[in-house]
């Protein structure tokens, strides 16, 4: 038996299948166990049934290959001439515009069966939607190179592509284009409008209907934006630009826009009290603001505490004003005395057993270049100088009595013997003593750091610089 491989190739015709024809019947039924009997007209059973030998030289071993709407491309042991052979290899391919379904490959087994089927399927691309306002025409429906032709309806134009192809892959070229409307829609937005903010506050919250709005072409509206503050929030003073947008299904859009205006009631701006301040609420000088008056360490508010800011524009009662503090000197005790300083003042004692002390004349001196600081932190000085019958109790020009003096010591421990100086808080209690002078700054940072209530630091921050 020869060697060589031939090569052999079979087009096919109509069926899509890959189908078997049979090959010539031997004069003995090959594989099936029967067998016929010359002296009979009938058929015994094998006993033993037996496999076929197999034969490379039979031409037809396996039935022969058809493939429509393809090709079968056969590779024999025995030459070009035997193309369904034992052992004969096709590879199957399609036409243009056909898939093959099933193996690529197959071999003629001893079984005298193919190793495997395929057929040839028309290749075929998916029907193309319709598009909104449009439509289009094939040239061969959904097969392969049908052309698809779009148009639009009468006031639309297309974009996008205006032809698509059916390709091999079973996919069109292109993509879907879209029929779009030329005029754009019809807005009109509410009249702008002003408010007055509400009392205390500086904004005023503003309500509106949303716009109208119509499509010119088939009457759907997408979607509207708004750019700038929803319905109902709260505007700050001044002017306010609302612009709605609005879009059609064809993504044409119009704009319109309308004003929100708040204004908010002031008042004049009040001047602080000299030798005071003022806080306010809200803005400070608007409609509904309240300011309280206060007065500077030493001094004492006459009048009024507070005014408000009333709807017509003007401030309600008439501004106090900040006088000098007076300590009622001629009282009948030592706690009398410091009473008028509870909450007000922070009384600082000095006490020395004589006026030519060094000590006492180096610490005078320095304070009095210091009643600036002094005033800021509310700080009093108290004086207690000399030995009775000579002793001098003093507040600045006010004298103190004998008894006075006699109780001030002995309430706060201070000798007579020597140099010494305590600081008392604005609740009365003994925060710090020297027993030698301190610089003033000395005195203002203890103060600054431990003594300042809330409103006294922040005074203290808006007053930084007013005694350089």
């Amino acid at each position: 038996m020869s060697r060589m491989a031939g090569q052999l190739s079979h087009k096919g015709a109509l069926s899509l299948l890959l189908f078997l024809t049979p090959a010539v019947t031997p004069t003995w039924y090959a594989g099936s166990g029967y067998y016929p009997d010359e002296s009979y007209n009938e058929v015994y059973a094998e006993e033993v049934p037996r496999a076929p030998a197999l034969d490379y030289r039979v031409p037809r071993w396996c039935y022969t290959l058809n493939i429509q709407d393809g090709e079968a491309t056969c590779y024999s042991p025995r030459g070009g001439n035997y193309h369904s052979s034992l052992g004969t290899r096709c590879e199957l391919s399609c036409d243009r515009g056909f898939r093959l379904i099933g193996q690529r490959s197959v071999q003629c087994l001893p079984s005298r069966r193919w190793s495997g089927t395929a057929y040839c399927r028309q290749m075929r691309c998916h029907a193309l939607p319709l598009i909104s306002s449009g439509t289009y025409t094939c040239t061969n429906g959904v097969l392969l190179d049908s052309r698809c032709d779009y148009s639009c309806s009468s006031g639309y134009h297309l974009e996008g592509d205006r032809s698509r192809i059916c390709m091999e892959d079973g996919q069109w070229s292109g993509g879907e284009p879209v029929c779009v409307d030329i005029d754009p829609p019809k807005i009109r937005c509410p009249h702008s409008r002003e408010k007055m903010a509400e009392p205390e506050k500086l904004t005023a919250r503003v309500y509106w209907d949303p716009p109208l709005v119509k499509d010119s072409a088939d009457g759907t509206i997408t979607r509207v934006t708004l750019r700038g503050p929803e319905p109902g929030s709260h505007f700050p003073e001044g002017e306010h630009v609302i612009r709605y947008t609005a879009y059609d299904r064809a993504y044409n859009r119009a704009s319109c826009k309308f004003i929100v205006k708040v204004q908010v009631r002031r008042c004049p701006v009040l001047k602080p009290p000299q030798h005071g301040y003022l806080t306010c609420t809200s803005a400070g000088d608007n409609y509904g603001a309240t300011c309280e008056y206060h007065c500077d360490g030493g001094y004492e508010r006459q009048g009024t505490p507070s005014r408000v800011c009333q709807s017509t524009r003007q401030w309600s009662g008439s501004p106090p004003i900040c006088t000098r503090m007076k300590i009622n000197v001629n009282v009948n005790s030592a706690a009398g005395l410091l009473d008028q300083f509870y909450e007000k003042q922070r009384p600082l004692i000095i006490s020395a057993p004589d006026p030519s002390n060094r000590y006492y004349k180096m610490q005078i001196s320095m304070l009095q270049q210091s009643t600036c600081g002094l005033d800021l932190r509310h700080v009093t000085i108290i004086e207690l100088v000399g030995q009775p019958p000579q002793e001098v109790g003093r507040i600045r020009e006010q004298q103190l009595s004998a008894n006075i003096i006699e109780e001030l010591r002995q309430i706060q421990h201070l000798t007579r013997s020597y140099f010494n100086m305590v600081l008392i808080d604005k609740q009365g209690i003994d925060r710090e003593r020297y027993m030698e002078p301190v610089t003033p700054e000395e005195i203002f940072t203890f103060i600054d750091d431990y003594l300042l209530s809330n409103q006294e630091l922040t005074q203290r921050q808006e007053q930084r610089d007013v005694c350089e």
